[in-house]
């Protein structure tokens, strides 16, 4: 056997012993001795299979098998009637251990015969690796017959338990619980320090594709890791902000503040390298077909090199006035249409942010040199405008334009620390936003992620009766309760509710949330909601900053109301923290005083 034919049987066997447990330590114990065994030419296919794919998240390819393509698959590497894997499936509801328990029973019919039993060859990582990227890869006519044959070839290969991993990796059901994070710290261990932790994690927030990252790691040490750079058509993963609700508090933090504008759109990052021009989301999607308009200006102003941030909102052509974030949703996750919808939902984007000019790193810059480089390339054209800011140092003139900025459309403003540099992934004291006030004790809104359900009752009967809502703790890695959230859904959006989260439906609770309430369904953390409330209180059923105010009780929002916004814009990780959702309750306890 050669050096790269590390059985695929390896790599099942350390998924085996993730699922029996929640213990993050334990997990990290078990990708990092897995990690020291792989060697360092296939590690980047390794930690992509982890991660349930075969590439980075940003280049969005998928193998793109359907469940019921997938059952064609089985039916023909088995020969079992498609109705009774299906009905086994509806039995069981995992589709990867229905192919696990018919595949064994027929091991065992084959070797209880006395004819002598068939060795199969041994599957190994790199040829796992290799027929599912083929898969991926197939498109156009006859590519779903193509897969059909491809993949029950590869499952009559496998053994039972190599064979449900196979299905749940091209099903994308692989839903171990490992976040990017817990891959982060097993890397560290594996080749590193510990305390070398902050290196490969600034590595990953500049260049975010860990299969590459765990490569170079592995061949180079840390020196290697130390020299990945950005790279112009790689999505950074972008800066955050925390927020504050009173002005004094801001600057407190930011004496001398350049406050900008805070526009209710989508954020876009912009990279630019010759004739090539791409857009990503704050999620880092690629979203460069959704906004030719935008693509064709920055092309027109004949810059070769950068990387630009910024806000695209939708606007009125006649009166210049920036409309709501509905109106610019129209123009995400189009595939057809799209010279229609620039005609009916033009857009602007305002930049904010140079990060990267002419082979220069700008994000260790400060943010005033950051500012004075982007205002030196770029100039207003059409639809591509620059944010406007000022320095401002005192409440009255803050005050003024806080009240400019939400007379022209904006949401409220972000003020930013003129010496700050551009903590790519991080979120700081550097940024604060500070959004208007509403009428509900609870001054702004809260991006929550569901992460389970309860069933409903009465006229509800059919659907979900509420959510199960969280937000995400990045010191723990992991997703805390916070609310169950029934009110603001229109008759409409509650019936589609089971049918939008079916792809994400679990049996059991996701390994990455922590609750005290049994919900009726769980859910793979994955959807964000936008949440108003009436207050923070403290809660003894609710994991949110759990023992962080009181001994035993958490932190819990009282009547949550779904606004109607999804913010399809964000990925979980990105949902408001733990650490927020604490400090929205001690500054709540401040203004009751």
């Amino acid at each position: 056997m050669l050096l790269l034919d590390v059985l695929y049987r390896e790599l099942v066997d350390t998924f085996e012993k993730i699922e029996k447990t929640s213990k993050r330590l334990e997990i990290t114990d078990y990708l990092s001795n897995l990690f020291k065994k792989i060697p360092s030419d296939i590690i980047d296919k390794v930690v992509y299979l982890i991660k349930g794919g075969l590439h980075p998240d940003y280049l969005g390819i998928e193998l793109g098998i359907a469940e019921k393509l997938t059952i064609k698959s089985i039916s023909a590497a088995t020969s079992i009637p498609e109705e009774d894997i299906l009905k086994k499936w509806q039995e069981i509801g995992d589709l990867g251990t229905v192919t696990e328990i018919l595949i064994s029973n027929q091991t065992k019919e084959e070797e209880s015969k006395k004819n002598s039993y068939s060795i199969k060859k041994p599957l190994t990582i790199e040829a796992v690796y290799m027929v599912l990227g083929h898969i991926a890869k197939l498109s156009g006519t006859g590519s779903q017959k193509a897969k059909i044959q491809i993949l029950s070839y590869l499952l009559q290969y496998a053994e039972p338990v190599e064979a449900k991993y196979i299905i749940k990796t091209v099903t994308g059901k692989l839903r171990l619980g490992v976040g990017d994070m817990l891959i982060i710290d097993a890397l560290s261990i594996a080749f590193a320090k510990k305390t070398d932790r902050n290196v490969i994690e600034r590595a990953y927030n500049i260049y975010p594709d860990l299969g590459m990252i765990a490569k170079v790691l592995a061949k180079e040490g840390l020196d290697g890791v130390l020299s990945i750079k950005i790279t112009p058509g790689i999505p950074i993963r972008p800066m955050l902000a925390e927020r504050l609700y009173n002005i004094k508090e801001i600057l407190e933090k930011i004496p001398l503040s350049a406050v900008e504008n805070k526009y209710d759109g989508i954020r876009m990052q912009c990279h630019i390298k010759d004739d090539i021009i791409k857009l990503f989301s704050r999620r880092l999607e690629d979203i460069t077909d959704q906004f030719p308009d935008i693509r064709m200006d920055l092309k027109e102003s004949k810059i070769r090199d950068a990387i630009f941030e910024g806000e695209c909102v939708a606007f009125n052509q006649n009166t210049g006035e920036i409309l709501p974030f509905q109106e610019i949703s129209h123009r995400r996750g189009r595939k057809q249409g799209i010279i229609q919808a620039i005609e009916d939902y033009p857009v602007c984007l305002f930049l904010f942010d140079c990060l990267y000019k002419d082979g220069e790193d700008l994000t260790v810059k400060s943010y005033l040199e950051r500012r004075k480089i982007l205002e030196s390339v770029i100039k207003p054209f059409d639809k591509i405008d620059i944010s406007n800011y000022e320095i401002i140092d005192n409440i009255k003139d803050f005050e003024k334009f806080f009240d400019r900025a939400l007379e022209i459309g904006c949401e409220g403003i972000i003020a930013k620390s003129p010496d700050s540099k551009y903590m790519a992934g991080a979120r700081g004291w550097n940024w604060i936003k500070y959004k208007r006030e509403y009428k509900s004790e609870l001054v702004d809104t809260v991006d929550l992620v569901a992460v389970g359900a309860f069933s409903g009752r009465g006229r509800r009967a059919g659907t979900y009766g509420a959510l199960l809502m969280a937000a995400y703790n990045p010191d723990k890695d992991c997703f805390e309760t916070v609310c169950k959230l029934g009110t603001g859904f229109d008759d409409d959006t509650l019936m589609r509710l089971p049918a939008k989260f079916e792809e994400y439906r679990l049996k059991e609770i996701d390994k990455s949330v922590e609750s005290r309430i049994d919900a009726d369904y769980w859910f793979v953390p994955s959807v964000v909601m936008e949440i108003l409330g009436a207050e923070i209180t403290l809660s003894p059923i609710h994991t949110c900053g759990l023992g962080s105010i009181k001994d035993d009780f958490g932190l819990a929002i009282r009547f949550p109301r779904f606004t109607g916004r999804w913010r399809d814009d964000k990925n979980p990780f990105d949902a408001t923290t733990t650490p927020e959702i604490i400090e929205m309750y001690k500054l709540q306890l401040k203004r009751f005083k």
